[in-house]
């Protein structure tokens, strides 16, 4: 018994023994103690299908997966956006003057304005 007690003692004054066996520990068991956090989110997570008629009792209407695709929303915004003249605008910063940039985003609109108007006639 004598000898077991002295060992241990010997033990207690290793760094390793203090320090790195306790982190050692501390590192596995964390893991082990944060998947099963992570698993009672997932069990009792509140969710449900969405039923078509419900939502349209709520006023929400959804549109067929047909009618949208990414080659109609990429020859919408190709018509929207004018590639060929554009300028470059830096923000100002919060140190500078903002009557020239808000007078820039004054002009950017009023030409998208009438782009748009020409488009419709």
């Amino acid at each position: 018994m004598d000898k077991l007690l002295l060992k241990f003692q010997q033990l207690r004054q290793k760094k390793m023994f203090n320090y790195g066996i306790p982190f050692v520990v501390f590192v596995v068991g964390s893991s082990f103690v944060l998947r099963e956090f992570t698993t009672l989110r997932y069990e009792f997570r509140k969710t449900a299908a969405l039923d078509p008629s419900e939502l349209e009792t709520k006023g929400i209407k959804k549109k067929d997966p047909s009618e949208i695709t990414l080659e109609k929303i990429y020859e919408k915004t190709q018509k929207e956006i004018d590639l060929d003249n554009w300028t470059q605008v830096r923000g100002p910063r919060p140190w500078e003057d903002m009557s020239e940039f808000e007078k820039l985003k004054q002009e950017n609109l009023a030409k998208k304005q009438a782009a748009k108007l020409e488009q419709r006639q």
